[in-house]
Parts: structure tokens; sequence; C-alpha cells
């Protein structure tokens, strides 16, 4: 941390203040205006916190001009591609990258975890068969507060560690109990045998009745377990995003761990955030035909149309998403094998091609990003579009666990209490009338 001071006058009040003027080991420097209410008599104004720290973690770095996104100092594309989701989940959540016996005991415990309550089962079932899947990934992993709460000291480390692989193995096992209800398949038990991404898959795709060796399914192929494994490492972590602020922000409460992930899905769940790589999909439903992509590309041009390019450009990376650069090379090996079953794949390559080359993106460095893509894959991946977000949250969790292992450690930290700036009627008196009658 740097021993610098950030100065700061106000010439109406007639003061003066001096700021530390705090720099991590990379990034941007960060003005401490903790007592700047108490030294200056203000408060600071920032919709969406965009300028604004409101942690420090050791977590996710990233740097949005120059396209880069860290995980615990590792590259993101040298963990894509020698990694994987497990040995990255226990990276963010340790630190460091596991030894040969840690991932061991770690891929253990995940499975050990993975087990659930037979009457979080009925929990399941009491929702409408239509509901949609967030809506009961919200309510479900909130009710695990209630089957594992008593037990829980979350003083101990032990047990917020416990706390956090419980996460971590139960979210596929109830993503995938979600979807068999929502279509009114029997629910499939996770198995021991397979990893965990083959383990969703055949969760999701798989009957109790059939019997099958793994290399005859479809949906249990290495590419396809592979293509999951790389979007949920891609997935993992995002820095202090929208649902994770949400989990840290109910964490600072000291609230059961489970419901705080409850509010990370819930914050995840809006198509401002999670809900992207389904924009995607719609999007490419509505130019339905290849050959009207320059019709929508003229469209997207024009300031005074409301049609937007979904899955292109992003708020954080303003030259390209690190992210999507990986997965493209898998999206296109997936789509190779698949266009001639789906023409919404050789559309989706249509539109990439164009965009890509106009002047017009170029010059604005609109490039696909990650949504794009990975939207892509999920469909080719037989992963129905309204369980897309739920794909992301299996993921995300790897992020939301180790953020909330993070914070409950920090012994300097205080509960959220974010300022405002009041904007509505000045103090005025009540004036006793009939009004009720």
């Amino acid at each position: 941390m740097s021993n610098n001071s950030f100065k700061v006058s106000d010439d109406k009040l007639g003061k003066t203040a001096s700021f530390p003027l705090l720099e991590g080991t990379l990034g941007h420097p960060t003005v401490d205006i903790q007592n700047l209410n108490r030294d200056m008599g203000c408060f600071t104004y920032d919709p969406g916190f965009t300028s604004t720290a409101s942690c420090k973690s050791d977590i996710t770095y990233i740097n949005g001009d120059e396209g880069i996104l860290l995980y615990r100092g590792y590259p993101i594309d040298q963990l894509a591609e020698h990694s994987n989701f497990l040995e990255v989940a226990y990276l963010l959540m340790n630190g460091e990258l596991p030894s040969k016996a840690e991932y061991e005991k770690f891929e253990s415990e995940i499975t050990w975890y993975s087990k659930i309550h037979e009457k979080l089962r009925g929990f399941i079932e009491g929702f409408h068969y239509d509901a949609h899947p967030m809506a009961m990934m919200v309510g479900v992993v909130g009710s695990l507060s209630a089957f594992y709460h008593s037990e829980l000291d979350v003083n101990d480390p032990e047990h917020r560690r416990i706390s956090a692989l419980r996460m971590l193995a139960k979210m596929p096992i109830i993503a995938a109990a979600c979807y068999k209800h929502s279509i009114g398949d029997p629910f499939v038990y996770p198995r021991a045998d397979l990893g965990y991404c083959k383990n969703f898959l055949n969760m999701m795709f798989a009957r109790p009745s059939e019997r099958f060796f793994i290399d005859e399914r479809e949906y249990l192929n290495p590419a396809a377990a592979r293509a999951l494994d790389l979007l949920f490492i891609l997935h993992a972590d995002h820095e202090q995003n929208a649902s994770t602020s949400t989990v840290r922000l109910a964490s600072s409460t000291g609230a059961n761990p489970y419901a705080c992930i409850a509010a990370g899905i819930a914050a995840l769940w809006g198509p401002a955030h999670g809900g992207a790589n389904e924009a995607v999909l719609s999007m490419l439903a509505e130019i339905g035909d290849i050959k009207r992509v320059p019709e929508f590309i003229k469209r997207a041009k024009d300031k005074d149309d409301p049609f937007r390019l979904m899955g292109f450009g992003h708020r954080v990376y303003k030259n390209f998403d690190p992210r999507a650069t990986i997965i493209r090379r898998t999206c296109h090996e997936l789509l190779e094998k698949q266009a001639s079953k789906d023409p919404l794949f050789e559309l989706a390559l249509g539109l990439e091609e164009v965009a890509l080359k106009d002047s017009y993106f170029i010059e604005r460095k609109l490039y696909p990003n990650v949504d794009f893509y990975s939207g892509i894959i999920y469909k080719a991946l037989n992963i129905p579009v309204d369980m897309f977000t739920v794909m992301f949250t299996i993921a995300r969790t790897a992020g939301w666990v180790s953020h909330w292992l993070e914070l409950m450690a920090d012994p300097s930290k205080r509960i959220g209490r974010p300022r405002q700036l009041y904007t509505g009627k000045p103090r005025r008196d009540y004036i006793a009338t009939d009004r009720r009658g």
C-alpha cells in the first residue's frame, strides 16, 4: 500500500482534507474516503458504484482496457488450456493451485457432499411444473439454510470451508433436479464414477431406467463435457459484479451462507447480468435467416433503431473479452459437427463473420463476447434456453463461495451500509384532517 495522499478542498465549506491513496498489486490507485464525511461533511455520489471500491480482494483482477482477466494471478487463457473447473474452484477458494494429493482430497469431498437430503426433493416437487428454473434455484438454495443451520458456526474456519464445499457440490445436483421437475422426468441421482461436468450432463439427460456405457451417450462424450468444463472456468468469477457484490453485502450482516448465495442467484437472474446469453438466442431467432444478416447489421448501426446486436462488446472489456477469444475455438469445433442439425448455428457463424469484418464494429471494438459464444454452445449441448442462467449459477458458485470465505475471514469486515442523495420532500408537518371518514 502507498503512503501517498489525495487532497480534497471545498471552497464553499472552506475545508481541506487529505485521504490515503491506496495502491494494490495491479490496477488503479484507490482513494480511501472512509473519513470523508467526518472530515468534509459530505458523501460521494456514484450510481452503480462504478468508481467505488467496496472491498479489498485477492481473488480476481480485471483490466478491461487491456483485455486481462486473472484468477489469483493466473491468466484465464492458461487456466482454460491446462486446468479444469474443480482445480480452478480450489484455486479461487484457497489462493493456490492444489497439489495432486490436495486435488484428490478436494474432488473426493465434492463427491461426498454432492448428496442432497431426500426432503429437499420434496421441496423441489412443491413448485409448479412450469416454474422458471431460476425461481426454483433461488428458493431451493435458500432452503439449504434450514437444512444446515444448527450445525453451522460461521466463526469456525472449518465450518465455513464445509459450507463452501456443500454449495459447490450441490449446485449442479439441484440444477439438474429443477430441470427434471420442469419436464416431468424422474430425478437422476449423482454418480461417484463420473466427473463434475459429466455427472451434471448425466443427471440432466439420463433416465433412471437406462442402462448404458458412458461412451454410448452423445451427451457424455468428452467434447461435450470439456466444452461445459471450459464454460464453467470462464464464468467462475468476475471480480465485484452485481451478483458477487450482492453475496458480499448479504454476507456482511452475518446471514446464513446459503441464504447469501440465494441472494446472489436472484441478482444473477436479471437479464442485464446472467441472462445475456439468453438474449443472444432471442436475437438470432429474431433475425431468423442468414440472408437477413445484412439487414440487421444495418439496423444495429442506426442509432434511431431499437434493435441491438446482443453478445457484442462488453461493459468492462473495452478492447476484447479474453474469455471470448478462448471459447470461440471450442464453439467452432462444436458447430462444425452440428451446423447441419440447426440453421441457427449457421446463422450465428454468419453474423460473427460479417461483424468481425465490418469497420463500424471494428472501430468501436464491438467484438463478440463470452455471452455470444456461450449461448450458442449451450444450445449445441441441448441445454434449454431457460436453463442458461442456471448454468451460469453453477459456475459462478465457485466465485461466490470464494468471496464469502474471504469476507468472513477478514477481521476488518463491516456491515454494508451505502449512503444516498435524498431528493424527496423536505421536512413538513402532519395536519390532522378527517381523511378516513
